[in-house]
């Protein structure tokens, strides 16, 4: 009986990691006209070196910053905080499940949990891995296929942080109002998503639809949080800050340091306690709320 109300959930799920991984083969097509990466980055460091010998200073090559390979990793440390923060997601989440279904009280008659917002926040917790676990890959290895699977994975990963963001912060509880603000951000980063993988490759619209999603919803989360007074409202408004700074230092485009270090790189240091923070918070949200619900059902 309960598989109904699960399907918009479980739809939604099937489009956002099925729209992260179609243009595979469309993008292996097109990668196979490419140059050697291996030849392209000798071309650019080489070119990099004169530029320092000139006093200059780094330049963007196709979007991306100069930055020293280490072994078959394109960007070592991009790479290895991405997996890390691969590592904190599943951690969190699988916390997260002990804690609904082995630590707190289920609904005798049907053995689920008494939190509203279970199932959204396993949707988020696998797109969250998927689109981490695309960013190390991306990082390690940069072709024109991981490209569009991490910028594909990672859109789908902010759009459905929104769609959570409104649900969460608005208390909807029935299926017809999630669906009523799922469907048009849901249609807006399927367009998105299409265009980047099967039209052009824009960058920079990428960057302006990813930075416009998620400021939108760290102001949710943070005016939601001093409003309602949550318990967990330090943690919100300091992940809610840290996600704007973090966004910002993206979008700046620190040149690199040392070789290894960019603002990108940055970035992922701040993104792993974040993380781990905001797992928090979700499983103390679910306490308050299953605390709440079990006092009315007595």
């Amino acid at each position: 009986m309960g598989l109904p109300g699960r399907r918009p959930c479980l739809l939604l799920l099937l489009l956002l990691l099925g729209l992260a991984s179609a243009a595979v083969a469309l993008a292996a097509e097109a990668s196979e006209g490419d140059a050697d990466p291996l030849y392209k980055y000798h071309c650019m460091m080489e070119r990099e070196n004169e530029r320092a010998e000139l006093g200059l200073q780094p330049v963007k090559y196709h979007g991306k910053w100069p930055l020293k390979r280490a072994s078959v990793f394109q960007e070592p440390l991009s790479a290895a905080l991405s997996a890390l923060t691969l590592v904190v997601q599943f951690h969190g989440w699988l916390s997260f499940f002990l804690l609904l279904y082995y630590k707190l009280p289920l609904r005798p008659e049907t053995h689920k949990t008494y939190y509203e917002y279970t199932g959204l926040w396993h949707i988020y917790g696998l797109l969250a891995m998927n689109s981490w676990f695309w960013s190390a890959i991306y990082h390690s290895c940069d072709t024109v296929w991981t490209e569009k699977l991490h910028f594909s994975s990672a859109a789908a990963f902010l759009g459905y942080s929104l769609i959570l963001a409104i649900l969460r912060t608005s208390n909807s509880r029935d299926e017809a109002s999630r669906v009523m603000v799922a469907a048009p951000i849901l249609a807006f980063v399927t367009t998105h998503i299409l265009y980047l993988n099967f039209y052009q490759l824009d960058k920079g619209l990428n960057m302006k639809v990813c930075t416009v999603i998620s400021i939108a919803q760290f102001l949710l989360w943070a005016l939601w949080a001093v409003m309602t007074r949550h318990p967990s409202r330090v943690k919100i408004i300091f992940v809610a800050i840290g996600g704007v700074v973090s966004v910002f230092l993206e979008a700046y485009g620190i040149p690199p340091r040392w070789g290894y270090v960019d603002g990108r790189a940055i970035c992922l240091v701040v993104d792993i306690p974040l993380s781990y923070l905001w797992w928090s918070f979700a499983k103390e949200d679910a306490e308050m709320r299953t605390s709440a619900i079990t006092k009315k059902t007595r």
